[in-house]
């Protein structure tokens, strides 16, 4: 009894429901009144991060060369990557409709529950939880490791699958001790390692233009030449940057923690698209001053292979780089859908465990410790060319029925209230 008494003094549970709004009986933490609630710790500042620190993962730096052996030319290929980058921020705003009509989190569980009822919600919320969250943690883990080896084994071809994936079950297991322990440890930590990103690819462009002032522009003085149009192309292409751009809805899944939601969402998302597809389009622009189109299509990955060549003996930092890139990007993924959990379990659709949260920090840890449990064992038996083949239509289908729903909704509930319209 005593073991369960302090069991519960930690642990608090969502257990009732009334009109629109859920209450909570805390009479195990009679201190803390008013229900238990995700803190409301983020500010636009560190909205921003965490869209920028969830996109920018390994995408840039392993895309490049999915989208140029589709489309053939740079030219065309920079085309690709700026209407990425709109066509993310066009979906970013039905989110934002989305998140600031219904702000709560859970993001398209959420919306698909509002819209369609339990059970289609109910589906919505299981592909996620089996598929879609945990092998996208999954793949940015896996090439979290790869790139962290590099440097160590310079000789070797690939590195050896059983230290990938050990350690990229360590990168998870750190990443959920630092979303157990504090919502400000997770937020901090996306921007520090959103800095490093950023930082990176700075680099790369400021290389970029150091190449252009030195005259190295052969690339570019007929950049279309060769371009492939056909549609079937474009299409692969527009994919591959697409996964690029991919995780710009993640803070849709936070929104109860944000102060000022309605404010902050559309501004966040917004400056975010708009700073990824900056950094893209001008990291790619610097790739073609070093790399030639036959050096980038036999590369493994870009940003290694402009190191080498610009970097000489200090080629090594990159793969670092690359590798704090995606640690944010599994931080991202793991703080942002452990909240889907959470919120489905309020709707008493998953487990009711899932809506504990720690008392002192108003963390989910039920949640986290789910979301790194599946994550690992995807880790465990995929391979991430085959995990990309699961996510990627799984992801797309997921965010079309959503933006199906801003267009539903103008019908249906036209007199609910659109901060963002």
């Amino acid at each position: 009894m005593a073991s369960d008494s302090r069991f519960m003094t930690i642990l608090r549970v969502i257990t009732s429901t009334k009109g629109d709004e859920e209450s909570t009986k805390l009479e195990e933490v009679p201190e803390i009144k008013g229900g238990a609630r995700l803190s409301k710790s983020i500010g636009l500042l560190s909205s921003i991060t965490i869209v920028v620190g969830s996109v920018i993962g390994s995408g840039i730096f392993v895309s490049p060369q999915g989208i140029l052996a589709m489309t053939n030319s740079f030219g065309a290929s920079i085309i690709v990557w700026i209407a990425c980058g709109l066509f993310s921020l066009v979906g970013a705003y039905c989110y934002a409709e989305l998140g600031t009509m219904m702000p709560r989190s859970g993001a398209d569980y959420s919306y698909v529950y509002e819209a369609f009822g339990p059970f289609f919600g109910f589906l919505r919320l299981w592909i996620e939880v089996i598929v879609a969250q945990p092998v996208a943690a999954a793949i940015i883990s896996m090439v979290f490791a790869n790139y962290l080896l590099k440097p160590a084994f310079p000789t070797c071809a690939e590195s050896s699958p059983t230290a990938v994936r050990l350690l990229a079950c360590v990168c998870v297991l750190t990443v959920g001790f630092i979303n157990c322990m504090s919502v400000r440890w997770s937020t901090r930590t996306q921007d520090i390692f959103t800095f490093a990103k950023v930082s990176a690819l700075v680099m790369i462009i400021i290389t970029g233009f150091v190449q252009i002032g030195r005259g190295r522009t052969e690339e570019f003085e007929d950049p279309f030449e060769g371009s492939n149009w056909n549609p079937g192309s474009l299409t692969v292409a527009f994919y591959n940057g697409l996964f690029a751009y991919s995780g710009w809805n993640c803070l849709n899944c936070m929104i109860e923690e944000m102060k000022n939601p309605r404010r902050d969402l559309p501004i966040a998302i917004t400056v975010s698209c708009l700073i990824i597809t900056v950094i893209y389009t001008m990291a790619n622009v610097a790739y073609a001053t070093v790399l030639t189109i036959p050096e980038i299509l036999n590369s493994d990955a870009v940003a290694v292979s402009f190191a080498i060549r610009i970097y000489g003996p200090a080629w090594w930092i990159m793969p670092i780089f690359v590798a704090f890139s995606t640690f944010g990007g599994v931080n991202g993924t793991v703080m942002t859908t452990s909240r889907i959990f959470f919120v489905a379990s309020q709707q008493n659709q998953m487990p009711k465990l899932l809506s504990f949260l720690q008392t002192s920090n108003l963390t989910p840890i039920p949640a986290i410790m789910l979301m790194c449990g599946v994550t690992i064992i995807y880790v465990a038996i995929g391979e991430i060319s085959s995990l990309m083949n699961y996510l990627g239509f799984v992801k797309w289908l997921s965010i079309g029925i959503s933006v199906l729903i801003v267009i539903i909704f103008r019908f249906t509930r036209r007199t609910m209230e659109r901060p963002v319209k």
